[in-house]
This record gives C-alpha cells, structure tokens and sequence, in this order.
C-alpha cells in the first residue's frame, strides 16, 4: 500500500496521501491540523480514498524519511522543499 500498483490507485497508497499532506502544508502544521485538513477535503471530495488516522501518520513517516518534513522543538511539522 506504500506504492499504487495496478490493483491500488495512486490516492489509496501512502504516497498519494503523502503528496496531498505536502501540498496543504503551506505553514507549520500539527499532526491534528493535518488530519482535520485530511478529513475536511475527504468531506468536500477534494480527497477520494478513505485513510485512517493511522495511515495519515505513516504518510508522514514516508515524508520524514525522505526528508520532504521536518519537526521544529514546538512539534510543528514544516515543508523542507
């Protein structure tokens, strides 16, 4: 589920949901606000696959690792690109 293949589509996998988390961080985010963000464009249809809180932090271990976040001391996740 990291990667969409031909049976996942790019919005179902952690890559997908880590692009959508990168482009609404426009300013420092908490986890939180990230997830109300996620939920909120879900609501609106912004968003069409469904996640779970759980999925939405691992987008954003994908992310950390790739060095596209950062965490700031205060907790606050920022776009590193």
């Amino acid at each position: 589920m990291l990667l969409p293949d031909k049976h996942i589509k790019m919005s179902e996998s952690l890559l997908g949901l880590g692009s959508f988390l990168l482009s609404t961080l426009s300013k420092p985010m908490t986890v939180d606000t990230m997830w109300f963000e996620y939920s909120k464009a879900r609501e609106d249809g912004r968003y069409p696959a469904h996640h779970t809180f759980e999925n939405v932090v691992l987008a954003l271990d994908v992310l950390f690792a790739l060095d596209a976040i950062s965490i700031q001391k205060n907790g606050l996740i920022e776009k590193c690109v």
